[in-house]
């Protein structure tokens, strides 16, 4: 359903662990014990993941003024948006994920965020990850909690559950018991580590001058990649931004495929993929950005090519800790932000859909006057996910998966029957 204003404030489209490290070239692999015969893949995108270009609200006449250079055009024009709808689309480096709307394997969800609202990646990472409303609280993850609930299928044994990581993501620690090997080669920067030290260094102008030397002095920037964490302080000068290989992600994609096709496969995969926090040159259809996001649509097409006969029983959720600013910034870049986008692809998913209570990006709209403001509670579809597909009872993901989200209730509809 589609409802307009006059002042294009409001449109809706609602339609309705343990874990085994291997060695590879790639972060590590992690497993744990799950049950179910359907397949789950949690894609997280670390550093805050600009859903006004992943997404472009193209027909809202204020983004274009907002987003400035880094703004991307309508369908149908010079590099312009692949079409979705009316009002969405997708950046044009999204080629198979535009092939899997078009298909009906994928839904958007727009204007979404986790409970958290301070825009730190050291805490929205651990809210995301957590299921809770704060970054504290617990030790665990709700994925590993929703491991212990799932059914257990018949005559299943061994590993069920698999997360290529440099280290074990808390979204998948808990009870379940762990084995960890150390992976063979790490990445060339550690963009996690940086974009910690700079939340905890931001306050305090000294310690945060000092991290910025430190990084430029050890050219681990070496064309920017760590400029944008390290940005968050303020004290660093805008660089060009190192786009993430894409046969880097490409690489954990397949391997997580390979895994979950072989024999007592695990059926469940966590991966994780950095360098998302564009605080300078992040570039429009073309640049740093766009190169990521091509990263990204290539690792979800092999994931899909490797999965093969298990891809019409597959959902992916593809989530980041939180948006960016809606108003480019003095560094050609965007800042931390709120509301954003996520991404819920699969044979298993009922797609073809943007849902979104589209807040629209006039000054008024926005929160605290520089975020698009979030309308949805990433919590719902994830309740949605582990009820629909994964078969996780209601009471259970209310009491003991996401125990302070009784008001948020699970999104209807976005798996196939």
């Amino acid at each position: 359903m589609h409802r307009f204003n006059s002042a294009f404030s409001r449109r809706r489209f609602l339609q309705s662990g343990g874990a085994l490290v291997a060695s590879a070239a790639l972060p590590g692999v992690l497993f744990a014990n799950t049950g179910g015969p359907n397949r789950l893949v949690v894609v997280i995108l670390r550093g805050a993941l600009d859903g006004l270009a992943a997404v472009p609200p193209y027909a809202d006449p204020n983004y274009a003024e907002l987003h400035r250079e880094l703004a991307i055009g309508a369908p149908g024009t010079a590099e312009g948006a692949l079409a979705l709808d009316a009002t969405f689309g997708l950046h044009p480096s999204f080629g198979f994920l535009h092939d899997r709307y078009l298909a009906g394997e994928l839904v958007v969800f727009h204007a979404v965020a986790s409970p958290y609202r301070d825009r730190s990646h050291f805490d929205g990472q651990n809210v995301l990850e957590n299921g809770l409303t704060k970054p504290i609280g617990t030790a665990d993850g709700w994925l590993n909690r929703a491991l212990a609930a799932l059914p257990r299928a018949t005559g299943r044994s061994g590993e069920r559950a698999i997360a290529i990581s440099q280290n074990v993501p808390l979204i998948l620690r808990g009870d379940m018991p762990v084995i960890s090997k150390s992976p063979q080669t790490t990445p060339d920067v550690d963009e996690d580590l940086l974009a910690r030290l700079a939340d905890l260094y931001s306050k305090d102008d000294w310690l945060s001058a000092r991290l910025s030397e430190a990084v430029q002095t050890e050219k681990l920037a070496d064309g920017g990649t760590s400029a944008g964490a390290a940005m968050a302080s303020g004290a660093m000068p805008a660089q060009p931004v190192k786009p993430v290989a894409a046969d880097r992600v490409s690489g954990a994609a397949r391997m997580a495929a390979t895994l979950m096709r072989s024999e007592g496969g695990p059926e469940v995969a966590v991966i994780e993929a950095t360098g998302w926090d564009t605080h300078a040159n992040q570039g429009g259809a073309k640049g740093a950005l766009a190169q990521r996001l091509a990263g990204l649509d290539q690792a979800l097409h092999a994931l899909a090519d490797g999965l093969g006969p298990l891809w019409p029983q597959t959902a992916v959720l593809v989530v980041t800790e939180f948006g960016r600013t809606a108003a480019m910034n003095g560094t050609r870049g965007t800042d931390h932000g709120t509301g954003g986008c996520a991404f819920l692809v699969g044979g298993a998913v009922r797609g073809g859909r943007v849902i979104a209570d589209w807040p629209g990006l006039t000054r008024s709209a926005l929160l605290d006057n520089r975020d698009l403001r979030p309308t949805l509670d990433l919590r719902s579809v994830f309740k949605a996910v582990l009820d629909e597909h994964m078969r996780v009872d209601a009471k259970t993901l209310a009491s003991r998966i996401f125990p302070d989200s009784r008001g948020t209730r699970p999104l209807p509809g976005l798996m196939r029957a």
